[in-house]
């Protein structure tokens, strides 16, 4: 009995609609994957330099969502306040425990 060696499914494998958004995704996710990848494997650089990558990735991560933040309540002030004080009513009562 003979085997067929089977390579596992790649990307490329994959036939998607390229006009449907859930495709796109998928094609971009596979792309930070593999960018993660080299970087991970990459023996050039040092720790100290990926985590200099990796801290301003947070970075820049964390000012896109603070300034997300900042025109949602500027947009929608009562409804910050709100969920603010919702929060503080919830840590409270934690707290309390």
């Amino acid at each position: 009995m003979t085997e067929t060696y089977t390579a596992p499914p790649s990307a490329a494998d994959i036939d998607d609609d390229p006009d449907t958004v859930s495709a796109d995704l998928d094609r971009q996710a596979d792309a930070i994957l593999q960018s993660g990848e080299a970087r991970s494997f990459d023996r050039t650089s040092s720790i100290r330099q990926s985590l200099r990558d990796d801290a301003g990735a947070a970075r820049a991560w964390g000012r896109t969502r603070a300034e997300r933040v900042r025109e949602a309540v500027r947009e929608e002030p009562i409804h910050a306040a709100l969920y603010a004080l919702g929060i503080g009513v919830l840590i409270g009562l934690l707290a309390a425990r």
